[in-house]
C-alpha cells in the first residue's frame, strides 16, 4: 500500500513540476504546505501517535475494554479541541506566520499575500489529518495496517484532481494545490473514520483536559514534539533560509526532499509503523528477548535497504531529477539544481531510516525524554551548519547555494541517529545479536558493486538533461533496474540469503 502511495505521489510531483515549474507562486505553496505539514507531525502520526500507541496498547493488553473506551473517548475529545484551536489561530495569524517563515519575501508584499492566502486554505487540513491519524493509530494497535497505509494514496489523488480541475480557475494556478491539500484531508478522514465503527471502537468525543488519560498522553507527547518531527523541523529551518535565496530555491529543495523521502516512506516509515505496537506489546508482556529481537530485525532491514538507497540516490541524482521533473515549465536548469540538493540529502538516507526504528525503541518503553534531548541537539546542529555552510555560498552568489541547506539537514540527521544509537546502547535497552560484522560487510560490498555499475551507466548515457523525454525516462529505468539487480546478485554472491533477514 505504501508503494502504491509513493507511486501516486511521484505522479503528483511530475504533474506539479510540469504545470507550475519553479516559480514564486510555487515557492509560496511550498511554504504554506510545510507549516501545517509540520504541525501534522506533531498532532498526527508523529508526536501524538508516538505517545498514544504505547499507552493504548498497554491498556488493551490488560483486557479492560471499558478502560480502553474511556481512554479513547477523552483523548479524541482533547485532540479535536486542540487542533481546531490551532488551525483557527493559524488562519487568523497567517500574515505574521508568512513573515516569520519567509523573511526573504518581506520586501515583496505580493509574495507575502500569496503565502498568507494559501495558509488560510491549508490550515484546516490539520483538523482532518489529525483525526485520520487517530483512527490509523487505533487500527494499527489492533493489527490492522492496510487501510491506514492506503490513505496517502487519496492525498495524492486529491492533489492531482485539484491541479487538473481547479488550477485553470485561479489567477494564481498553484492556489489549486492549497485547496487540494484540504480536499485530501477530508478524503482520508472519510475513508478511515468509518473503519473504527466496524471495529467497534469509534470514539465519543469527551472534553476534559484534567482526565488521567489526557494528562498521560500529554505528558508523553510533550517531549516528542521535537523528537518525532525533527526532520520536518529541520526542513522548516531550511525553508526560512531558502526564502533568502534566489527564486526557485524552495521548489528545488521540496523536489529533492520528495525524492529522498521515497525509500524513507516506503521502508523506513513502514518498518517504524509496524514495529512500534509490537515493541509496546513485548515490553508490556515483559518479553525482553522478543523485544531485543524485534529491534535487531528492524535495524537489519534498515541497513539492507537504506545503504543502497542512499548510494543509488547519490549516483542517479541528476538522471532522477531530470526524468521526474524536467517537463513543461520545469527546465533543465531546475533539474540540475534539484539534483544538487538531492546529492547532499542522499548521504543521510540510511540515518533517516535508522531513526524510524530507534525512536520506537524508546517510545515503546514510554521514554519520550531521551529522544527529545537528541532532537533539541539536532536542531541546534542543523541551524549552526546551515549558517556556516550556506552563508558563504549566498554571500558570494554561488549558484546552488540551496544545496548547502540540504547538506546541513543531512548532517544533522546523521547526528540525530548517532545520538539515539549511542543512548540506546548506553542504557542497555538493546544489545546487538550475533553476525552484525559479516552482515554489514556483505551489504557494503554489494552497495559498492551497485555504485560501480551505476557509474558506468552514467558515463555510457551521458547528459540526461539533453535527452528527449521518453529516452530520458527509459534510460533512468534501465539504470534503476540494473543497479537493483547488481545489488541483489552481489548479496547472493557474498552469501546473504533472504531467510537470514526475513526470519531473523
Amino acid at each position: 500500500m505504501t508503494l502504491i502511495s509513493r507511486i501516486a505521489g511521484f505522479a503528483r510531483d511530475i504533474l506539479q513540476a510540469s504545470l507550475f515549474g519553479a516559480s514564486a507562486a510555487m515557492d509560496a505553496f511550498v511554504i504554506a504546505y510545510r507549516i501545517p505539514n509540520y504541525l501534522r507531525r506533531v498532532f498526527a502520526e508523529g508526536s501524538f501517535s508516538s505517545a498514544f500507541v504505547p499507552a493504548y496498547s498497554a491498556l488493551k493488553e490488560k483486557g479492560d475494554q471499558e478502560a480502553v473506551r474511556d481512554f479513547l473517548d477523552h483523548v479524541a475529545g482533547a485532540l479535536c479541541a486542540v487542533v481546531v484551536l490551532v488551525a483557527g489561530l493559524g488562519m487568523l495569524a497567517a500574515p505574521w506566520i508568512a513573515a516569520v517563515f519567509a523573511p526573504g519575501a518581506l520586501d515583496d508584499p505580493e509574495q507575502i499575500e500569496r503565502i498568507s492566502a494559501m495558509l488560510r486554505i491549508t490550515f484546516p487540513y490539520l483538523v482532518f489529518i489529525s483525526l485520520t491519524a487517530l483512527a490509523g493509530a487505533v487500527l494499527n494497535s489492533h493489527g490492522k495496517f492496510g487501510l491506514a497505509a492506503v490513505t496517502p494514496v487519496l492525498h495524492n489523488v486529491a492533489m492531482i484532481t485539484a491541479m487538473l480541475a481547479l488550477a485553470p480557475l485561479f489567477h494564481v494556478p498553484p492556489m489549486a494545490l492549497a485547496w487540494g491539500v484540504v480536499l485530501a484531508g477530508v478524503a482520508q478522514f472519510l475513508l478511515l473514520w468509518p473503519a473504527l465503527g466496524r471495529l467497534g471502537v469509534r470514539p465519543r468525543f469527551k472534553l476534559d483536559f484534567r482526565h488521567p488519560a489526557v494528562r498521560k498522553v500529554g505528558e508523553l507527547m510533550l517531549p516528542t514534539l521535537f523528537s518525532s518531527s525533527v526532520a520536518q523541523l529541520n526542513l522548516i529551518v531550511g525553508t526560512v533560509f531558502a526564502s533568502l535565496l534566489v527564486t526557485g530555491s524552495q521548489t528545488w529543495l521540496y523536489n529533492s526532499d520528495r525524492l529522498s523521502e521515497f525509500p524513507l516512506g516506503l521502508f523506513g516509515v513502514a518498518i517504524g509503523t509496524v514495529i512500534l505496537p509490537h515493541l509496546s506489546s513485548r515490553h508490556g508482556a515483559g518479553d525482553a528477548e522478543g523485544y531485543a529481537k524485534a529491534i535487531d530485525w528492524g535495524l537489519r532491514m534498515v541497513f539492507l535497504v537504506g545503504i543502497p538507497a542512499g548510494v543509488g540516490l547519490f549516483m542517479l541524482a541528476e538522471p532522477l531529477a531530470s526524468a521526474m521533473f524536467q517537463h513543461g515549465r520545469f527546465t533543465a536548469h531546475d533539474a540540475r539544481m534539484t539534483a544538487l540538493a538531492l546529492s547532499a540529502m542522499s548521504i543521510a538516507v540510511p540515518a533517516f531510516m535508522l531513526t524510524k526504528v530507534l525512536l520506537p525503541a524508546f517510545y515503546s518503553r514510554q521514554d519520550t525524554r531521551t529522544p527529545m534531548r537528541a532532537a533539541i541537539a539536532t536542531v541546534f546542529i542543523n541551524v549552526a551548519l546551515t549558517v556556516l555552510i550556506t552563508t558563504p555560498l549566498w554571500w558570494f552568489e554561488i549558484d546552488g547555494a540551496h544545496a548547502g541547506i540540504a547538506l546541513a539537514t543531512a548532517l544533522a540527521g546523521i547526528a540525530n541517529a548517532a545520538l539515539l544509537w549511542r543512548w540506546l546502547h548506553r542504557d542497555g535497552i538493546y544489545t546487538a545479536q550475533k553476525g552484525w560484522a559479516r552482515y554489514l560487510f556483505q551489504i557494503l560490498l554489494a552497495a559498492t558493486v551497485m555504485a560501480a555499475v551505476l557509474g558506468a551507466l552514467r558515463v555510457h548515457f551521458g547528459d540526461f538533461t539533453a535527452m528527449p523525454v521518453t529516452h530520458r525516462v527509459l534510460s533512468v529505468l534501465a539504470c534503476v533496474v540494473a543497479g537493483a539487480l547488481a545489488y541483489a546478485l552481489a548479496l547472493l554472491a557474498v552469501g546473504l540469503r533472504p531467510r537470514q533477514v526475513w526470519v531473523h
